[in-house]
């Protein structure tokens, strides 16, 4: 694969989960108003337990499958990749299946471990019907996910976007349709608002499936013919099959799992820490700034990440079956850079804005403006662990990535409760950034050693990237502070938007005119915006 055609399908796959995700982050908006804080814990205790089942029921195989079709699909032995996905069909179902049922049964065991009798808001019942609702999805998004990973095994991204917004698309109508008809027309409660909100997961996965099923009658002949041009040469018994599966799909488990175990340490820790450190009346508040609200908007910049993770896998896999040293150099250092320009300002710069953007969304709440703040910058950790992670097991180095998680995870867990109780909220993302800090470094360690790739490159455009990313901090600061002389985002959500957009506008306009005039911009994207820069030169989107 090109690094043309990389960036194509990268793009492809960004384009389709930003507006997932973009989709997404609006919701809360209305959302936020319908169900408020205590709807919004509630529904925070849903969703946690349902994603770490959800990778355990894939166990991590569509984006395994991905690897396995795109490596024998260079060796042109295409059979051995559909044989493999057609039996994991069959095994995702089943899976599906059995991870509903199990995690329906076991909802009223773990709900008395996430609340306390100190912060008397939501019961045991009510968060045993919330992760109930959302357990029906289990049945078909391990399906889904198998059908998206072997068409990314193809280097094929369009199906996977389309039906991702779809999904969303769905999912989001029926979430706010519902929560609107029970609390505003049939005045119901809370709890089944919510638990109609978590069911909308299980809506969204059949519109997604759909869209996959539509693809595959539409490119059946050309799959076909893939089969027919198979050499035929490599039988590899199913077995075989699996057990190499198995072998790489462990690691793609764990990043897939990463976030919700880190919001598991929380959800088991956070109220129980806090209601000890005599905050119990306002944890569920808290809780749900920090693993709802906050986080919404912090997971936007690592969009980028998740789609990269994507469609790197395959390429990387590639050039490392071909043994190509200098595609997977340029592989790397175009994905460390690109990561880096967008993430880098898009976190310093809603840290900034933490007080507007939280404003923006919610309600003003000096709880929120704070967590944000602190918050936002983890996400290009949360980045890096995804593409580092990715890398790893594209040159068969997944194993490390077991190290890597455990000793975050030990982090985590090492220090949330005590971080909590001195410092509340902050605490937990204290916590969280230490435990993703080291496992980011341990990753970055392992790449070096086993891909013998040298950061020096990336290091002193990173640096630069700093730069430009503290030179437009101050410009978003200023015009903050110049608008904040006429408008006050605790006044109203009409004044903090206009302040939100004022400072994005700013930002986003420094950033990208320092990075044209210098030369960096024509660097990353083509030579075609050279003629823009300080200093022409000849540049290689990859070189070091």
């Amino acid at each position: 694969m090109s690094t043309s055609k990389l960036l194509r399908g990268t793009f492809i796959l960004t384009a389709g989960v930003m507006i997932s995700r973009l989709l997404g982050l609006f919701y809360v908006i209305p959302f936020y108003h319908l169900v408020g804080e205590r709807g919004g814990a509630l529904y925070g205790y849903g969703y946690v337990p349902y994603q770490i089942f959800l990778s355990l029921a894939t166990a991590g195989i569509p984006v395994a499958v991905s690897k396995f079709v795109s490596k024998y699909n260079a060796l042109e032995e295409y059979r051995v990749g559909y044989t493999l996905f057609r039996s994991g069909l069959a095994l995702m179902l089943a899976s599906g299946v059995v991870s509903w049922l199990v995690l329906y049964a076991l909802a009223p065991v773990l709900a008395p471990y996430v609340i306390d009798a100190k912060t008397n808001v939501n019961s045991v019942a009510d968060v045993t019907a919330v992760i109930r609702a959302v357990s029906f999805a289990l049945v078909i998004v391990p399906v889904m996910s198998l059908i998206r990973g072997f068409f990314q095994g193809h280097e094929s991204m369009g199906p996977t976007a389309l039906s991702q917004v779809i999904e969303q698309v769905l999912r989001i109508a029926f979430l706010l349709g519902a929560c609107y008809v029970i609390l505003r027309w049939w005045d119901g409660s809370i709890v089944t608002a919510v638990s109609a909100a978590t069911f909308a997961a299980f809506v969204g996965a059949i519109g997604g499936l759909v869209v996959l099923l539509v693809y595959w009658w539409k490119r059946r002949e050309h799959l076909r013919s893939l089969l027919e041009q198979s050499r035929d040469q490599v039988h590899v018994p199913l077995r075989a099959m699996y057990r190499e599966l198995l072998f790489s799909s462990i690691p793609f488990v764990l990043v897939g799992l990463a976030m919700s175990l880190y919001q598991l340490i929380d959800q088991f820790t956070f109220n129980h820490a806090m209601a000890a450190a005599g905050r119990g009346h306002v944890s569920e508040h808290a809780y749900s700034v920090l693993n709802m609200w906050a986080q919404k908007l912090v997971i936007i910049p690592v969009t980028l990440a998740t789609s990269f993770s994507s469609a790197l896998i395959p390429a990387i896999t590639k050039a490392h079956v071909e043994q190509n040293r200098k595609a997977m150099r340029q592989y790397l250092n175009q994905t460390f850079q690109v990561l880096l320009f967008l993430t880098l300002p898009a976190v310093i710069g809603m840290a900034v804005l933490a007080g507007p953007m939280y404003s923006s969304f919610y309600s003003y709440d000096p709880l929120g403006e704070q967590v944000l703040h602190w918050y936002a910058p983890t996400a290009v950790l949360f980045a890096l662990f995804s593409v580092t992670a990715a890398i790893m097991q594209g040159i068969n180095q997944q194993r490390f990535t077991v190290v890597s998680l455990a000793a975050g995870l030990l982090v985590k867990g090492a220090l949330n409760t005590l971080l909590i109780m001195k410092w509340g909220t902050v605490g937990a993302v204290v916590a969280t950034t230490a435990g993703y800090l080291v496992s980011v470094a341990f990753n970055l360690w392992v790449i070096h050693r086993y891909a013998r790739y040298r950061y020096r490159f990336v290091l002193r455009r990173a640096t630069f990237m700093v730069i430009l990313t503290a030179v437009m901090s101050l410009a978003v600061a200023a015009a903050e502070a110049l608008a904040g002389q006429w408008l006050d985002y605790r006044a109203g959500k009409g004044e903090s938007v206009v302040l939100a957009v004022v400072g994005m506008t700013v930002g986003a306009s420094v950033y990208l005119f320092l990075s044209i005039r210098s030369g960096l911009f024509a660097a990353l994207f083509g030579r075609r915006f050279e003629r823009w820069a300080f200093w022409r030169r000849k540049t290689s989107d990859a070189a070091s």
